[in-house]
């Protein structure tokens, strides 16, 4: 094990299988000392772990956890294409919410993503990031996180 594998154990954070693409894409791509990971829902055993639109059918909270799903599920697209301790820092997250008419409370709910990063990687967890409404997201679900980090 390594440095941030170690780090999930200590945690208790089991990391999940990669979340297989819906469409025509890979999870992630490596180009240079940078990784991109593909947007990244909250899916849990092949299965979205909630639906709906974050202001209505989903409280704030509850998209929070949505979000840090999301973060695990990039962080297992990265650690398939070149292992999680080759990360040196993460860069930047995006944050898509799907939010109902009048929600305005986006960064909150992206924070789900930003705190478990920081949980794992410490500063090297801060980054910079884009937290955005949206009126859909892919299969329904409220939110939708994507990561950049830059590698070893």
């Amino acid at each position: 094990m390594g440095r941030w594998t170690d780090r999930l154990a200590e945690l208790g954070i089991p990391l999940p299988e990669v979340v297989k693409p819906v469409a025509s894409y890979v999870p992630a791509v490596r180009t240079g000392s940078l990784v991109f990971t593909a947007g990244q829902v909250p899916m849990v055993a092949g299965e979205p772990a909630g639906l709906g639109k974050v202001g209505a059918e989903v409280s704030a909270e509850e998209a929070q956890q949505y979000a840090r799903i999301c973060a695990l599920n990039a962080l297992a697209a990265v650690d398939s294409l070149v292992g999680l301790d080759s990360i040196v820092r993460v860069v930047k997250v995006v944050g898509f919410v799907a939010s109902a008419e009048g929600f305005t409370g986006q960064p909150g709910v992206v924070n789900g993503a930003s705190e478990l990063l920081g949980e794992v990687f410490g500063e090297a967890g801060q980054h910079a990031r884009s937290a955005v409404g949206v009126a859909e997201l892919p299969l329904g679900v409220p939110v939708e996180v994507e990561l950049v980090v830059e590698v070893e």
